[in-house]
């Protein structure tokens, strides 16, 4: 016989790689919410090349104003969703993380995919509909109608609603009030079209309810019972 050796000893893995493919492995669980926020990186890092005059009206064309969506509503409604104002990427890089993120592991792609949709679009749409009612009554300048508004501050508010129904009780509460005075108290102070517009976001993002009940049922089904076969008793011999 052969004298056996002895194994040789693992090394432990440093920090740096443990820590490494712990970012790795939450980046892939919430596929959708890294690459927009990489677009978005991109995006940034184009617009800081811009001079001020040009960002603008660059941004301007690509706004979902009254003007832009009254002409072109499906390119500026997905456009508006890639380019942020301000160009401060590193912010939006946090809030993703800590929101869309977890909502995105615990939706599924497709099912935050169309919370943001949701979110984005009807917001959007009810915000500049109140916009164009204030311009019509007098209320509003008509200038305003070809206001910059770009970003992507509506789908988080969506988001970071229904991510309410995934707080533990009495936690869900507390949860529910902070978004309701975050998104609820600028209406009272001094409410202007983008106010109407996060405050609506936050009310679609609950009203998703039936999309997290759905996600929660098929991961708690009780797996199928493999059928019994009859074993016919062997005849006596």
């Amino acid at each position: 016989m052969t004298p056996s050796h002895p194994a040789p000893p693992t090394r432990p893995r440093s920090v740096p790689v443990t820590w490494l493919r712990g970012v790795g492995s939450w980046i892939r669980s919430a596929p959708g919410t890294y690459v927009w926020l990489a677009a978005l990186f991109v995006t940034t890092v184009i617009v800081h090349q811009m001079s001020p005059d040009f960002e603008e009206d660059f941004l301007r064309q690509r706004s979902t104003n009254i003007h832009e969506l009254s002409q072109n509503p499906v390119r500026v409604l997905i456009s508006s969703a890639f380019w942020i104002d301000g160009g401060e990427w590193v912010p939006y890089a946090v809030l993703y993380t800590v929101f869309h993120a977890p909502a995105e592991r615990r939706l599924g792609t497709l099912r935050w995919l169309v919370v943001v949709a949701a979110a984005h679009i009807l917001a959007t749409l009810v915000s500049e509909g109140v916009l164009a009612w204030a311009i019509r009554h007098g209320h509003a300048p008509e200038s305003a109608a070809n206001t910059l508004d770009v970003g992507v501050s509506y789908a988080l508010a969506g988001v970071v609603a229904v991510l309410t129904y995934y707080v533990q009780r009495p936690w869900r509460y507390v949860y529910l009030f902070a978004v309701l005075v975050v998104y609820g108290v600028p209406l009272i102070t001094g409410p202007t079209f983008t106010d109407i517009g996060h405050f609506t976001a936050a009310l679609i993002g609950l009203a998703c309810y039936p999309l997290t009940r759905r996600r929660h049922g098929r991961r708690h089904r009780r797996p199928l019972r493999p059928l019994r076969r009859e074993t016919k008793p062997s005849p006596a011999q």
